[in-house]
């Protein structure tokens, strides 16, 4: 089952490389801009998520794509990479795959030439991994020099 989490991400990274969210059965499209904020989700993204979940927001589905958000939540369905471009996709878990990736009409898309989408990173907490490891490795030679 895809959870709540995966499928923000999922979507996140799509808004990221330009795709919209189709509501109200394809009726409207929402693209929030920015995504990401800081190391958060920005306050358009949340705004955007909430009303994908709104009940009067109808079927709402990410454009290019026929699986809708509602379906992604149910234990049907998870969260995977594309093997061809590493993005984000939803994958059944029983039965036949969606027929293309949300990538198929992005003619530029996968390019390493650019960064690729990402999620929220708290840059306080990732300086302190990066030094406790640091820290862990120093230990560990000081304690292989000891002998």
């Amino acid at each position: 089952m895809a959870s709540e989490q995966e499928v923000r991400q999922y979507l996140a990274y799509w808004f990221q490389l330009g795709k919209k969210v189709l509501i109200r059965n394809g009726q409207e499209s929402l693209l929030p801009q920015p995504v990401i904020q800081g190391d958060r989700y920005s306050q358009e993204f949340e705004d955007c998520w909430q009303q994908i979940l709104a009940a009067e927001s109808g079927d709402s589905y990410l454009e290019g794509t026929e699986e809708t958000v509602t379906q992604l939540l149910t234990p049907g369905w998870n969260v995977s990479s594309c093997a061809r471009c590493e993005m984000p996709v939803p994958i059944r878990n029983i039965g036949m795959p969606p027929l293309s990736c949300p990538c198929n009409d992005l003619s530029s898309w996968p390019n390493t030439e650019v960064p690729a989408p990402r999620s929220p990173v708290n840059t306080q907490a990732q300086l302190t991994d990066i030094r406790n490891r640091l820290l862990s490795i120093a230990k560990s030679k000081t304690e292989r020099s000891d002998f």
